[in-house]
This record gives C-alpha cells, structure tokens and sequence, in this order.
C-alpha cells in the first residue's frame, strides 16, 4: 500500500478500495459499514447516505457543482432502494468567491430538490482562506424510506439474472473532460440527472431487483466488478448491447479513454431475474429520459469473480476495477 495519497486513491477503483478496506474499515469496525453500498439502510425502515463534491469546473453543460450535488445523494437512495425524502447541504467556500456563483449554484440545488420531491433540512457553511478551497466544496447527506418488499445484496445475485443500464455510457466524465479542456465545442453534454423517475417500477418489481447502483467514480466496469468480486458468479457484457453516444465514444477513441471507466451522473445499472428482464427493460424505455436503457448482459458462471466484455467479432477479455486516475475531480 502507498505511504501518500495521490489522485488516484479518488478514482473509485482499486486505490480507492485500498482506502477504505485497509485503512477506515480496518480501524472503524460495524456489520453496516461493511456491506460497502452507497446508500445504507437503518432499523430496515430507512436509507442514509452522504457524498461530497468537489468538481471542475464548477458549471459545465448539462449542471453545475450545486444540481450535481442533489443528484449524487439522491440516486444513491434511490439505488440502495430507497425514496428519497429529506437532504442536508453544508457548503464549504474560498475566500474571494463570487456571491452571484454561489446564488447560481445554490437555486440549482432548489430546482433539483423540487424536482426530485426532496427538502434540505439542516446544513452548513463554512469560509477557508483564500488558495485552499479551489473555490467551492459541498457536502450533501441524505435520508429516504426503504421500498418495501425489495432486498438488495450482492449475495441475490444468480446466473441467468440479467444486467441494465438505464442510458447511454459514460456521457458525464467525458464531457467533463471536454469542457475542462475546450474540447468539442460543447457538443458533449454530462447525464447529471436524479434517478426519481425510475421509483415506480423498482417498486412494482422490486421482488424480483437482486442489485442497484450508479456508476460514477470508476464508471460501469467497476461498479460490475464490485457486484461480483470475490464470488463464485460473473458478468458477460456484449459490445453490440452497450448504449454508447456516438460523440462519446469518439471522443474516447482521440484521447484513449474507455467509456466503460468514464462515470455517470444520471444512469443506475440494475440487476434483475432475467424472467421479467424484457419486460422491464420495455417499461423503463417508456420513460422518456431513459429511452436508451438496455440489457448490456448476463449473470453466469463462466469466471469466477470477473467481468467478462465479448466484442462484435467474437473476442473476450476481463475487464477490471479501474487502477489509474483517468478523470480526476469529477463529481
């Protein structure tokens, strides 16, 4: 393990795993904890999350820091299945930044709130000296009642139980390259949306929903792999099934990045009893701001604890948690 932090321990992947299985869960013991999800549930009635945001730029086509914020915590609820309901906003601030930004950003967080059907109840503000703040970090935790008749765990997980994903791949890290860089002149837009929408079907299938997350930091590839780590399962995905922006993954293909280990910000993969995976799929296309969701592949046996990606022309390879800091400060 490494003796200093670097970029890489906040990519979401293998470093950031080090972190937290080497050092906060080594020294900070507790059954609930230990079930690494997102979101986690209390006294089986309630969900809790918490997240921090530390992107840049601040505003970026398709959000900015304060709509981003609002989206993060509320779609870890709604992927550890749960209403959303309740939201804390504490606000960490440089000095010497501009009062009309932080208006901008904080009616972003009213307009996601109300869209989301969620209230902020408590919260904070804090001010640090100018050249340590990089203008603006916010923290947001959250607090959503449990969809009843639905258990989430890896250990649901069966062959044959089929892989979604609500949209297209990777839209929100690559365009935030994209607008960091000056790149594409705009065309590129993040996904950052709340994931509300999707709550009436989980609860009208949430018998047969066996896992739920987001994939930001680390993208789809890793979120696969910590569904399946360490198992006895795995996960196929097919080239041809992946629902990929074509600007995106052209933009991928100039700079050498992967859409599979670029983040979402408005997508949730979910895995399902493959019996009602067609018709769930055709449910959840009839909502407009998913119209692109697909089953992208299959739970089975072929490799124990890996995620295998098979191409158009019939070539396999395991795909892995992410190593190295691709997009550093995304979310």
């Amino acid at each position: 393990m490494k003796k200093t932090i670097t970029m890489a321990h906040g990519n979401g992947g293998v470093l950031t795993s080090e972190i937290i299985n080497d050092v906060i869960l080594k020294t900070i013991n507790g059954n609930t904890l230990e079930n690494m999800t997102d979101a986690t549930i209390v006294d089986d009635k309630y969900g809790f999350t918490t997240d921090s945001f530390v992107i840049y730029p601040h505003f970026f086509n398709g959000g900015d820091i304060g709509k981003l914020s609002v989206c993060g915590t509320v779609n870890d609820l709604v992927m550890g299945g749960c209403i959303p309901k309740y939201l804390s906003l504490s606000i960490i601030l440089e000095e010497g930044y501009e009062i009309e930004k932080l208006q901008r950003i904080v009616e972003s967080v009213k307009t996601t709130c109300n869209y989301s059907n969620v209230k902020v109840v408590t919260g904070d503000t804090k001010v640090v000296d100018k050249g340590h703040g990089s203008g603006i970090y916010i923290n947001t935790s959250g607090i959503g009642e449990k969809i009843e008749n639905l258990n989430l765990g890896r250990d649901n997980i069966r062959a044959g139980d089929a892989v979604i994903i609500t949209g297209d791949i990777g839209d929100h890290g690559v365009s935030i390259l994209c607008e960091r860089e000056k790149l594409l002149d705009g065309q590129l837009s993040s996904d950052c949306m709340p994931l509300v929408k999707l709550i009436p079907l989980i609860k009208k299938y949430a018998k047969y929903i066996k896992i739920m997350r987001d994939p930001t930091r680390g993208g789809v590839a890793t979120t696969l792999n910590e569904f399946v780590e360490n198992s006895e399962i795995s996960i196929t995905i097919q080239e041809e099934k992946l629902p990929i922006n074509e600007k995106v993954a052209g933009a991928c293909e100039i700079f050498g990045l992967d859409p599979l280990y670029s983040a979402n910000e408005g997508k949730g993969i979910i895995v399902i009893d493959g019996t009602v995976a067609s018709e769930f799929i055709e449910e959840v296309k009839n909502i407009n701001e998913f119209k692109n969701a697909a089953i992208i592949g299959e739970i089975n046996k072929e490799e124990h604890g890996k995620v295998l990606y098979k191409s158009r022309f019939g070539g396999r390879r395991i795909l892995g948690k992410l190593t190295h800091d691709m997009l550093p400060r995304i979310c």
